[in-house]
Formats: C-alpha cells, sequence, structure tokens
C-alpha cells in the first residue's frame, strides 16, 4: 500500500467514524456493541480494498455497518427467546448518547419497520442525502423521501400519543 492509499483510508475513517457510530448505535442502543460493529465494517471494507471503488465506498461502508447491526439484533432477540430468563433492556443512558434521545423517542424508533428505520436514521442522524441513502439501500431517491416522510410521521404520532400503539 502507498503512502497516499493509506492517507486515503485514515481520512475516511476520521471522516465517517463518528457518523457511522451514531447510525449504528440508535440501531443496537448499546455503546460497546456499537463501537465493535463499526470496527467490524470498516474491517470488512478494508478486506475488499482492492475492488473498492472511491465514490462508492460511503455507501458501501454504510450498508455494511447496517446490515452488521441488523445481525446483531436478530442474534439477540434469538437469544432472548431461547434463555431462561428474559431481562428487560436497559435504558439508555443519556450520557453515552446525544441526550436528546428520550426514552420515548427511543421505543418510538424501535417500533418503526426495518426499511423506514434505516431511512430515518441515515437522514436525520448520520445526515446523508436522499441520493447517498438511496445508494445504501438499493431504493430509489423517491422512495426514500416517503419512506422518511412515513417514518417521519409514525413517530411524531407515537410521541403525541404518548409512546402507546395506535
Amino acid at each position: 500500500m502507498t503512502g497516499s492509499e493509506e492517507a486515503w483510508w485514515i481520512e475516511r475513517y476520521q471522516a465517517l467514524e463518528r457518523p457511522l457510530y451514531n447510525v449504528v448505535y440508535r440501531w443496537v442502543w448499546d455503546p460497546t456493541e456499537s463501537q465493535d460493529i463499526v470496527q467490524e465494517a470498516f474491517l470488512r471494507c478494508w478486506r475488499m480494498r482492492d475492488s473498492i471503488r472511491a465514490d462508492t465506498f460511503k455507501a458501501l461502508l454504510f450498508r455494511t455497518a447496517i446490515n452488521l447491526a441488523s445481525n446483531h439484533r436478530r442474534r439477540k432477540r434469538l437469544w432472548r427467546l431461547v434463555s431462561f430468563e428474559s431481562l428487560p433492556e436497559e435504558p439508555v443512558d443519556a450520557g453515552t448518547a446525544s441526550g436528546v434521545w428520550s426514552r420515548a423517542l427511543h421505543d418510538a424508533v424501535e417500533s418503526l419497520p426495518e426499511a423506514l428505520k434505516r431511512v430515518l436514521l441515515l437522514s436525520e442522524v448520520a445526515g446523508m442525502s436522499y441520493r447517498e441513502i438511496a445508494e445504501i439501500t438499493g431504493v430509489r431517491e423517491g422512495t426514500v423521501g416517503s419512506r422518511r416522510t412515513r417514518a417521519l410521521a409514525i413517530v411524531r404520532r407515537k410521541l403525541e400519543s404518548g409512546g402507546k400503539s395506535q
């Protein structure tokens, strides 16, 4: 690897690690697991570095991390089903999150279907454009917009109703 290639990877890591962590954290709600998932996503991309194009790297990295986070949640849910004890989830520590993610907001976002949640987190937490989200999710930009609108409406309704199902 040349010095310029190494510098490119370092720049990508420094620019994307925090936004990626913020999205993953709001997917798994565990700071340690989130850090592990972010590291694994970068590592997987690093292993494929010879076949990655610079213009698609960001989309690939976020798609990889979200898939890892989804797999983590599925394994965690499965483990709860087969475990002898069903312990409630620990409340989110506001000191480790942004501080504005209340329990009601957490629950409202958690209740979203995965496709809506994915778009909402990428747009609102990572600050990505519809185009970037479309690249990551593999849907058209118009679909990204409608999913974001639907997700926001669902979250807003849940928060207005005090988190009760409607």
